[in-house]
């Protein structure tokens, strides 16, 4: 029987289960700040430039921006408990940051009010459609000014499904033990996460599906967004050692530019 999956698994499954079954990679401050170093290479930042991070999370990668003196920063998600995560974290530094919850389709932010919108750690995909996609890279594009950047970072579905595994589970600090089953579809991949506590037992049971693009569907989705000036990069990653990490290997690194007024 193959695996189902609530086409709004996004919805919940970003939680404080998250930040932990995840953690070795959407908590790694190393791991970070090596992404960020390339998205400082790969984008003309400059201090003063508004830089939107959409489908952020709990605002890492902005984060480690501002802290490099990026200012300008504002993190959207869906999610209330990474965004609390982020706020938390950004007062204790006594930093003043943007944590806006909202819909990667439609923010209902003002056009035109961001130089670079970030869309970083494989947060593309959840929908249930590619034209779903296409109103995230539309969204993007309404709201950057003219000449402004966007970079998506996303696993590279062809060598994701080169080297597929079907069945992978990790431990985290002899307690957490995190089981992932997965089904390859037609550009999807869908899986089942068990996680369970030696102490408590069973913590979640879900399922979810992500939508796998490789360089060319991702550069055909960008153009269809409305995009110029299409680059990509591959064969990212931001760890030194090879494993199964699930989404986060093998990345593909895409800028693209609104064409200027």
């Amino acid at each position: 029987m193959g695996i189902d999956v609530d086409p709004d698994w996004w919805k919940s499954l970003f939680d404080d289960v998250y930040l932990v079954t995840d953690a070795r990679s959407v908590c790694d401050e190393d791991l970070t700040r090596r992404e960020v170093d390339v998205v400082c290479e790969l984008l003309p930042l400059k201090k003063e430039d508004r830089i939107l991070d959409l489908c952020g999370g709990q605002g890492r990668h902005s984060l480690e921006l501002h802290g490099r003196g990026y200012g300008g920063c504002t993190v959207l998600d869906y999610s209330d408990a990474l965004l609390d995560c982020g706020k938390t974290a950004a007062a204790a530094r006594g930093w003043e940051m943007n944590f806006v919850r909202g819909d990667a389709t439609d923010t209902g932010l003002p056009a035109e009010s961001f130089d670079h919108v970030l869309i970083l750690g494989n947060s593309l995909g959840y929908l249930p459609g590619v034209a779903d996609d296409v109103r995230i890279m539309k969204e993007a594009r309404r709201l950057l000014r003219p000449g402004g950047w966007v970079l998506v970072d996303v696993t590279d579905g062809s060598v994701m499904r080169r080297k597929f595994n079907p069945n992978a589970w990790h431990e985290i600090e002899g307690d957490i033990v995190v089981c992932r089953e997965r089904e390859l579809g037609d550009n999807c991949i869908r899986a089942r996460e068990v996680v369970l506590s030696k102490k408590r037992g069973l913590v979640r049971d879900r399922t979810y599906a992500i939508r796998t693009y490789g360089p060319d569907g991702l550069a055909g989705l960008m153009k269809e967004g409305g995009f110029a000036d299409v680059s990509i990069r591959r064969g990212f990653s931001s760890r030194e050692v090879e494993g199964d990490y699930g989404f986060m290997d093998h990345r593909i690194m895409t800028t693209a530019r609104k064409r200027p007024a």
